[in-house]
C-alpha cells in the first residue's frame, strides 16, 4: 500500500512538473536533424570546446598523460625556496582521493547502461567516436580543474570552497561585467545544486536489484542507499576521499576484471569486433547505423559519461592538497581516459563479442543495462549478481560525490555555514530515500537538463580564461621540465 501511495503521489508530482520539464529540456537539449539523426546542440558545444582546448594547450591530454599518473602516486613534496623544510599545503586531500572523489561522480551506471544505448541506436562504430571524445575530453578537465584549484577559496578553519563558480565569476569582474559574472555563478550554482538529486542512480541500482534477485524493496532500498550516502557525506570532503580511495578501485577492479574475463572467453570475437567497430563508425557497414548515427550517438553518450565541460568534477578535485594548481590539472585529465576509454570501451566490446545488442538494434527504447546483464549472463549464469554489485556500487559513489558537489553549489549560494551544509545534505539524501519508490521521468529530464545546463557558463568561463591557462601550462612545464 506504502508503494502504491507513493507510486500515486509520484503520478501526481510528475503530471505537475512535465510542462516545466518539457519546456527546460527543450531549451537545453535543443536538436537539430544531421543527416536523419536528432543532434543536441549541447553536445556539439561540449565536444568543440575539448577540441579547441586540446589544440590550444598542444595536447596537453598526450604530454601531461605519464606526469598525471607520476603526481598521483608520487605527490610532490612542497619546500620552502630559502630552507628547503615543508612548507604548509592548502587543501584537505590527496591527489588521489581527489581522483577517486571525482572518478566516483563520472563512473557510474552510465558506463554500464548508456554504452550499450549508444551501441543500439547507434551501431557497434558508437564506440570508436566515444574514445575520441573521451580523448579530447582529457583536455577540457585539465582546464576546468586546474582553474578551480587556482580561484579555490580557503576558509579560516582550513575547509576549501572550489568550482567553477569562482571563476566564472572571477573573469566576468575583470572584464567589468560583475553583475554578469555573478549570475552565471548563481545560475551554475543552481544547475549543480539540482543535479546532485541523482534519483535516477538510486532508481536503476533498484531495478537491477529486482530484476536479478526477484526482490521489490524499494522503500527499504532507497532508505539503506540514502542512509549511507548520509553517514559518508556528513564526514565531508575528507571522508568521502577516504571513502572513494577504497570504493573506486573495488568497483573498478570487480567490473573491470569480469568484463576481461568475458573477453577472454571470447577471444576468437575479438578481431571480427574490432573490424565490426570500424567499419561501422566509417559507414562501411550498412548494419551499424552509418557514419553519421554512430559518430553522434559515440560522441553523445561520451559526454554525457566523463561530464568533460559540465564543470563538476572540478568542484571534487579543487579540494587537493597543492600550491600548484595544474598539478591537479594534470591527474584530472586520467579521469576521462578511465571512464571512457577504459571502462566504457571494455563495456562496448563485450556487448559486442557476445552479440547480445543485436536484437536491440535501433530500438528508441532501449534502457541498456539489461544489454550489459545479458553480457554478462553470456559468461555464468550468476554473473548478473556480480553486475548487481558493481551497479550498486557504481551507483552509490555517484551519490556521494555528486551529494558534495551539490553542498559546495549550496555554499557558494547561502554561505558557507555548517548548519546551512547540515540541512542541505539531510533534505538531499530524504529525497534521495525516494528515488527506487517512484519513477519521476519529468523530474529526471529536469535533472538531466540541469547538469548539462552547467556547461553553458562553464565553457565561456573556459574560453575567456584559456590565454591564461596557456600561459600557466608553458611556465609549469619549463619550471618542472617533463
Amino acid at each position: 500500500m506504502a508503494d502504491a501511495n507513493a507510486t500515486s503521489f509520484a503520478d501526481h508530482i510528475d503530471n505537475a512538473l512535465t510542462p516545466l520539464s518539457d519546456f527546460v529540456s527543450a531549451i537545453i537539449f535543443f536538436s537539430v536533424d544531421f543527416f536523419g539523426v536528432s543532434l543536441p546542440l549541447v553536445v556539439v558545444w561540449l565536444i568543440v570546446a575539448a577540441i579547441i582546448l586540446t589544440v590550444s594547450l598542444r595536447f596537453v591530454n598526450l604530454r601531461g598523460f605519464r606526469h598525471g599518473w607520476h603526481l598521483v602516486f608520487n605527490p610532490r613534496e612542497h619546500l620552502d625556496a630559502s630552507t628547503g623544510a615543508p612548507t604548509p599545503v592548502d587543501g584537505e586531500i590527496s591527489h588521489f582521493q581527489a581522483l577517486s572523489a571525482a572518478l566516483s561522480g563520472t563512473v557510474g551506471l552510465g558506463n554500464i547502461a548508456s554504452v550499450p544505448v549508444a551501441i543500439a541506436l547507434g551501431g557497434p562504430g558508437a564506440i570508436f567516436w566515444m574514445i575520441l571524445a573521451g580523448f579530447f575530453g582529457m583536455s577540457a578537465k585539465f582546464a576546468e580543474c586546474a582553474l578551480a584549484v587556482k580561484y579555490r577559496k580557503v576558509l579560516p578553519d582550513g575547509r576549501t570552497l572550489g568550482g567553477p563558480m569562482f571563476y566564472i565569476e572571477e573573469v566576468f569582474n575583470r572584464l567589468g561585467l560583475k553583475s554578469l559574472g555573478k549570475a552565471a555563478a548563481i545560475f551554475f550554482a543552481i544547475m549543480a545544486m539540482g543535479a546532485s538529486v541523482s534519483v535516477f542512480q538510486v532508481n536503476q541500482a533498484h531495478a537491477q536489484f529486482a530484476n536479478v534477485t526477484g526482490l521489490s524493496i524499494p522503500i527499504i532500498f532507497g532508505v539503506i542507499m540514502a542512509s549511507g550516502v548520509a553517514y559518508i557525506i556528513l564526514g565531508g570532503i575528507k571522508r568521502i576521499g577516504g571513502a572513494a580511495q577504497w570504493i573506486v578501485p573495488t568497483m573498478g577492479v570487480l567490473y573491470v576484471g569480469s568484463a576481461l574475463l568475458i573477453l577472454l572467453m571470447n577471444i576468437p570475437a575479438i578481431p571480427a569486433a574490432i573490424t565490426t567497430i570500424f567499419e561501422s563508425a566509417f559507414g562501411l557497414d550498412a548494419a551499424g547505423g552509418g557514419l553519421v548515427g554512430a559518430l553522434i550517438n559515440g560522441m553523445r553518450r561520451a559526454t554525457y559519461s566523463s561530464e568533460a565541460g559540465v564543470g563538476s568534477a572540478a568542484i571534487a578535485h579543487s579540494a587537493v592538497r597543492t600550491n600548484e594548481p595544474l598539478t591537479e590539472g594534470y591527474v584530472a585529465l586520467l579521469e576521462p581516459f578511465i571512464d571512457t576509454v577504459v571502462v566504457c570501451t571494455l563495456t562496448g566490446l563485450i556487448v559486442i563479442v557476445t552479440g547480445v545488442y543485436e536484437p536491440y538494434l535501433f530500438n528508441p527504447d532501449v534502457v541498456g543495462i539489461e544489454i550489459t546483464s545479458a553480457a554478462f549472463e553470456s559468461a555464468f549464469g550468476w554473473f548478473p549478481y556480480v553486475l548487481l554489485f558493481a551497479s550498486i556500487l557504481f551507483a552509490f559513489s555517484t551519490l556521494v560525490s555528486w551529494a558534495f558537489y551539490g553542498s559546495q553549489a549550496a555554499a557558494y549560494l547561502f554561505g558557507p555555514s555548517k548548519r546551512t551544509d547540515v540541512i542541505f545534505k539531510l533534505t538531499l539524501c530524504f529525497m534521495l530515500s525516494t528515488g527506487a519508490a517512484i519513477s519521476l521521468s519529468s523530474i529526471i529530464n529536469f535533472i538531466d537538463s540541469m547538469l548539462f545546463g552547467m556547461c553553458i557558463p562553464n565553457i565561456i568561463a573556459l574560453y575567456l580564461l584559456l590565454p591564461e591557462l596557456r600561459r600557466d601550462v608553458k611556465a609549469y612545464e619549463a619550471k618542472h621540465a617533463f
